[in-house]
Parts: C-alpha cells; structure tokens; sequence
C-alpha cells in the first residue's frame, strides 16, 4: 500500500473550515504564504510575529478575500519569557476557546560564520528564536490543541539538521534541535490526538535565504507560494494518519 503524501493532495476551498491555526513569522516568506493558503481555504489564522506593519498587510489581504476574519498577535520570540507565552495561550482561549493547528516558521539566521568565530549574543538569540520558542509555544498551547478533535503541529525544519553542514553556525545547531524537539513531541502525544510533523521546505525565494546567498539566482529557487500545499495537507484531516514524519518538499519529483 502505498504511503500518503502530500503531492497527491488537493484541497477542496473548504479543507480547513472551522479550524483555528498559528502561524509564527506570518508576515513574510512561507509563513505569510501558509496564512493566505490557510485563510483561502477556510481557516481562521491568528498571524504572529514582531512587526505589526507586516502582518497588518497579510490580514488586509485575508480580509480582500473574503475569509473567515484572521487575528494579528504581535510578539518578538527574541525578548518572549514563558509568561508571554502564557498570556498569548490565555488570549486565544479567550477569543476562540479551541487550536486545530500550530505551524512554527519563525526563524533567525544572521549569517553564515564557523563556530569558534560565532559571536555569543547572535547565538544566544537564533536559539531563543528558533528552538526555545517553539518549544515554549508548543507547550503553552497544548490545552487549546487536546481541545480540538484532531490537531496539527508543524515544525519547518531544514536540510542542514540532517546534513550536519558546517558554517550555519547558530541557525544550523537550532535547526538540528528543532528536529530532535519535534521528534520527541510526537512520541510524547503519541497517545492524543495531537499530530507533531516536520516540514523541510528545501531552497525557497525568501528574505532569509537571500540574506546568506545574495548572488544566488531567484530562478533556482522554488516561491513560497508553490511549497503551501504540503503544509495544508498535514493541517487537514486528510493527513491523520501522519505523525512523527519527516517531510521533505521536492517539487518536480
């Protein structure tokens, strides 16, 4: 029998209706690109991340489409304490009492840098960021995802945690945990209906990429817009039966 993937997936305009999802970094890049696909199919996306500007556009262009009303949560992972994370968890049990979804984008890499010449404050905040965010996150929503019937949690990880690569400094390490984090989710609610997956979007056209690899050509690079539907397919009921799994996009195979 041959196993589910995301490239057989076509979401009807309905997939997600009545579901409530977080999206962190949802002011640009993939993350951006999720909240529209998610919106456009019928979910109700609450849009996090540090400048309001960014995610003011992106819940402007929710609202043009007629879709269920998106909410904006500005917040700066780099400064959040657990208690941030636990007001932020009180205000959507507040507001919506219930969270279908969570997809972790958010992320900092400031630059490409060997280890021993690493500055240590950089390191300190792409790990805030990037790993201890998501895991506090995670876990202040956990209440809010057993109070859906069936939840989605995705992790966006990276080539570089498999590959061990050398040179990603921070970013690489974080990434590395990142997947690890994930893992050890999914085996820990392995027993709730809580799905914990991890998605590696492969070379993607967006600010973060062309931070490191300025002179890289945009058209080798896939666009954010063309990666959402592996994503909408692990949010959906149509991908229940996916828990603990790696999913790497390669469009064209």
């Amino acid at each position: 029998m041959s196993v589910p993937s995301f490239h057989d997936y076509y979401p009807t305009p309905g997939a997600l209706s009545d579901q409530v999802i977080l999206i962190t970094g949802a002011g640009d890049g993939i993350g951006r690109a999720v909240a529209l696909a998610c919106a456009k199919h019928g979910a109700t996306v609450i849009l996090l991340g540090k400048t309001v500007d960014k995610l003011e556009a992106v819940y402007d262009q929710i609202e043009a489409m007629s879709a269920p009303q998106a909410a904006i949560y500005p917040m700066d992972l780099e400064g959040a304490t657990p208690n941030d994370f636990a007001q932020m968890a009180d205000a959507i049990q507040s507001n919506f009492g219930v969270l279908h979804g969570i997809v972790h984008n958010a992320a900092q890499l400031p630059y490409l840098s060997r280890l021993k010449d690493h500055e240590a404050d950089d390191w300190m905040e792409v790990m805030q960021v990037n790993l201890n965010a998501p895991f506090l996150l995670t876990q202040a929503c956990l209440t809010l995802l057993q109070a859906a019937d069936q939840a989605s949690v995705i992790f966006t990880g990276d080539s570089v945690a498999v590959e061990r690569q050398p040179f990603w400094g921070a970013y690489g390490v974080s990434k590395i945990g990142v997947e690890a984090l994930a893992d050890i989710w999914a085996k820990e609610l392995a027993r709730m209906a809580i799905r914990v997956n991890v998605v590696d979007p492969g070379p993607t056209l967006t600010a973060l990429r062309k931070k490191v690899f300025p002179g890289e050509s945009n058209l080798d690079l896939q666009r954010p817009e063309q990666i959402t539907r592996a994503y909408l397919w692990l949010l959906s009921l149509d991908s229940q039966s996916i828990h603990g799994e790696r999913i790497k996009i390669q469009l064209g195979v």
